[in-house]
């Protein structure tokens, strides 16, 4: 059984979590008993039992004929809870308004999360809508602007080895070609995801540094059609200036008067 802090783990707790993380990363296709139970290596009757309490409880939802199960809205209530209560995001969503209106694009705020980034915020640009909104979805860190801002606040030795997931033909999927982007995102001070993440879309990724290393960053999102290099040059004009007034806000990490210094 493993621990964590020299606490024993839970393990219906741990099972029952790991059940809603598999749901959810399924997002649109629901799942059957079967495919549960192999995929968490658990009896069917548990896995049976642990559902209906979840359903009960408002964490999981059955169709009608209730063979198939996907994530209930107790998740979504709980994720808009997390949301409201940050003091992070509390005060950096004006400065998101901020950019999008000088840039006229999309604006994001996303947290490490081991080694993916967790969207917390967004402002769309009035150009270029998204169907599905990005907060509360996840992106490994790898392929996109805002993971690796964050990734370039860490050292290499803590990347893993690879090969990594493509997300299109431009992500990098080599330790080694990771790592030489990551020395450039150093140097220049900001990242840039030229359609590693999203085919068609450029971002440009800046490490909130009010955290030690960085745990929050912002990009900002461009159609490559709309990007000229003057545009560009804005854009990282503009979001190293609503970068420094974040962190000026936000002073050593203290996340406002009087908040509790949460761990993440």
């Amino acid at each position: 059984m493993s621990e964590t802090g020299g606490v024993r783990e839970v393990k219906s707790a741990a099972r029952t979590v790991e059940l809603l993380e598999l749901l959810a990363a399924r997002g649109d296709r629901p799942a059957r008993l079967q495919e549960l139970a192999e995929a968490l290596d658990v009896p069917r009757s548990s896995m049976y039992a642990l559902l209906q309490t979840l359903i009960s409880r408002g964490w999981v939802r059955t169709d009608v004929t209730g063979s198939l199960y996907g994530i209930g809205i107790h998740a979504l209530l709980t994720g808009t809870s997390y949301l409201d209560s940050d003091p992070r995001v509390r005060v950096v969503r004006p400065y998101l308004d901020e950019a999008s209106e000088a840039l006229g694009e999309t604006i994001h705020m996303a947290r490490l999360d081991g080694r993916d980034v967790a969207y917390l915020a967004t402002r769309e640009s009035h150009e270029y809508l998204r169907t599905i909104s990005r907060v509360g979805r996840r992106l490994p860190a790898h392929a996109g602007a805002l993971g690796k801002a964050l990734l370039a606040e860490r050292p290499d030795t803590g990347l893993p080895d690879g090969p990594y997931e493509p997300l299109t033909a431009h992500t990098h999927t080599t330790r080694e070609a990771l790592a030489a982007d990551l020395a450039e995102v150093r140097a220049r001070g900001y990242s840039t995801d030229r359609e590693e993440g999203v085919p068609g879309i450029v971002g440009f990724g800046f490490a909130l540094r009010y955290d030690s290393p960085a745990q929050d960053a912002i990009s900002c999102s461009v159609p490559v059609a709309r990007l000229t290099a003057g545009h560009e040059e804005r854009i990282v004009a503009v979001m190293r200036e609503i970068r420094a007034k974040i962190e000026a806000t936000v002073p050593g990490g203290s996340g406002g008067s009087g908040s509790v210094h949460w761990r993440r």
